[in-house]
């Protein structure tokens, strides 16, 4: 009998891995995942995801495949979730038709990067804290707007030889605040996204913010991708994938914690 392939929706909140690729010696995403899955189906299972977040990083939406030789009869949905810990959440389980990839098949993916300016303790574990007042909010959408008009993110990147080239396609980007709650959101989308370089985007535009950069210079790394860069990304906690888009498979997010943070009722958006 011919295996079966399988697409898990699934979501985390990362503070306790080290991001969701397997490595040795660090508790991960992916690993936790597989552990749990060998022990209930009884037989070795490797998966394989749509991407890799970073240690800390969180997705709001995330998506894995696994092969099965032979289907369960019971309810896998519900054991998975009673095994795993409360930071891990399976969504759905979706039988797919043929080999699709849950990494290579996606198209399009989404962050949402969260900040408070105002010290919040109730917020520390779901967004970055940066005490930054009368940013220049003008200067950042100059700089935002630039992002979709470059195509190679290398001087983007921590470690851009990790992979097989270092281009990506952005299809937006966006700046919301809300002043008054000091709380800001930066939303992009694109087909693919380097090691860090929505954490780095963000610290440079927060740079651009504080006056420590300017516009030119951040245009600079875009147009020059080959020449060394300072890294300095910004927090991992306010990072979190929110969507995962294949040209087959496009469902919303499940958690309504995403959709809390994105549309609070104490939180009035604007886009800047």
């Amino acid at each position: 009998m011919a295996s079966v392939r399988y697409f898990l929706h699934i979501g985390y909140h990362g503070g306790a891995y080290g991001g969701w690729q397997k490595h040795p010696g660090v508790l991960n995403v992916q690993g936790v995942l597989e552990q749990a899955l060998t022990k209930i189906l009884k037989t070795p299972v490797a998966i394989v995801g749509c991407g890799r977040t970073d240690s800390q990083v969180h997705a709001a939406q995330f998506f894995f495949h696994m092969d099965v030789d032979k289907p369960w009869t019971f309810d896998l949905l519900f054991r998975l979730n009673k095994v795993l810990p409360d930071d891990i959440a399976v969504f759905d389980i979706i039988a797919m038709e043929g080999l699709p990839h849950a990494r290579f098949d996606a198209v399009l993916r989404t962050y949402d990067y969260f900040i408070h300016t105002r010290k919040d303790p109730f917020l520390g574990s779901f967004s970055s804290f940066y005490p930054v007042a009368n940013l220049h909010f003008d200067k950042i959408k100059s700089a935002i707007a630039l992002l979709p008009k470059y195509t190679d993110y290398k001087a983007f990147c921590k470690s851009p030889d990790r992979n097989e080239h270092t281009i990506c396609n952005v299809y937006s980007a966006t700046l919301f605040a809300d002043e008054q709650s000091g709380k800001i959101r930066f939303n992009i989308s694109a087909n693919r996204f380097l090691g860090k370089m929505v954490r780095t985007i963000v610290g440079r535009l927060l740079k651009i913010g504080t006056g420590e950069l300017t516009v030119d210079e951040f245009e600079y790394y875009l147009d020059h991708p080959d020449e060394p860069q300072v890294i300095t990304p910004a927090h991992p906690q306010g990072l979190y994938l929110t969507k995962v888009t294949f040209p087959y498979l496009d469902i919303p997010p499940a958690t309504t914690f995403i959709a809390m943070l994105q549309n609070n009722m104490n939180t009035e958006w604007k886009a800047i």
